[in-house]
């Protein structure tokens, strides 16, 4: 039975390139908590920015920061250390916590796409479809379906008897790099179930974002004004940039052909994706969110120019 997991995802990482990456990677590190509590305390100090679709965004905020908490620290330190050891109950939890707040991280997404749909296909009847006890229920249910979800891979995975190599071949506890150091017969099936699992619910998330854009492109189409229709669709340009960037990283990443000598190259893309990913969402959201952009202007104003305001 294996007690500790041996990291080597850097092992092949050019080494002279690691302290460069390591600096690159802290400060996106940091600006990823720092953009995310930017975006949470603005729009908890503005009254302007309690409606549904801030709700979402601070909840989403938040599963980016937890995210990046559970796996960026870990890899940090592993690119600057030599003994890249970790205990199988700590593989398990970083399992655990990376999937729940990953695939709460597309959930919200998913209902953030449902928000926009509401308010510009119906309405009218968006603040009774969208009301506070409403939009509370979907938040607890995506972070409910993302525990769940991270609860039954880790559980499906650590169930195994791992029995032969430790060594895995990636910068975390990656599931399929795990798999492949699993005992006996049923390692195909599971990872089959794995794979089934994940792809369902991923897809499923962006299929139905992609379906509330159809109608909410439609519902645009029938604006009469060129204006009208500019000012409704920069309601969702923030929101429909980070769809985009988040599935386009991640099948980059897992759909693209394994090569042979492509060790060094698919762990920069994978540190990449995890890392970048998170940075780019406060960034995308503060530019491309006019309303968002002007709130956080007025709190700096009001923070550090008291007397002008």
């Amino acid at each position: 039975m294996v007690s500790e997991f041996i990291l080597v995802g850097f092992s092949n990482f050019p080494q002279h390139l690691l302290p460069i990456f390591f600096l690159l990677y802290l400060l996106m590190y940091l600006f990823t908590l720092l953009g995310n509590l930017l975006i949470m305390a603005t729009v908890w100090s503005e009254r302007s920015l309690h409606t549904p679709m801030y709700l979402f965004l601070c909840a989403l905020s938040t599963s980016e920061i937890l995210f990046t908490v559970a796996v960026t620290p870990r890899m940090l330190v592993d690119m600057l250390s030599s003994h890249r050891s970790i205990t199988f109950m700590a593989c398990a939890s970083q399992m655990f916590f990376s999937f729940t707040f990953g695939f709460t991280h597309s959930f919200l997404l998913m209902i953030m796409g449902y928000d926009r749909y509401v308010a510009i296909c119906h309405p009218l009847r968006y603040n009774v479809l969208m009301s506070t006890r409403t939009c509370a229920r979907l938040v607890s249910w995506t972070w409910a379906g993302g525990s769940v979800m991270g609860m039954m891979v880790t559980l499906i995975v650590f169930h195994l008897t791992f029995c032969g190599s430790n060594v895995i071949h990636h910068f975390l506890c990656h599931v399929f790099s795990l798999l492949k150091l699993a005992c006996g017969n049923e390692n195909s099936s599971v990872t089959l179930g794995v794979i089934l699992v994940c792809v369902t619910a991923l897809m499923g998330c962006l299929f139905l974002i992609m379906l509330s854009y159809v109608f909410i492109v439609a519902a645009i189409l029938r604006i009469p004004s060129a204006e009208g229709r500019h000012k409704t669709f920069s309601t969702c340009v923030s929101h429909l940039t980070v769809v985009i960037v988040h599935y386009s990283f991640a099948s980059i990443i897992y759909l693209k052909p394994k090569g042979p000598h492509s060790m060094d190259s698919n762990t920069l893309m994978a540190t990449t994706y995890t890392v970048f990913t998170p940075f780019l969402s406060p960034i995308i959201f503060s530019l491309r969110n006019k309303e968002l952009k002007n709130a956080i202007r007025r709190s700096f104003q009001r923070k550090f120019s008291p007397l002008s305001s």
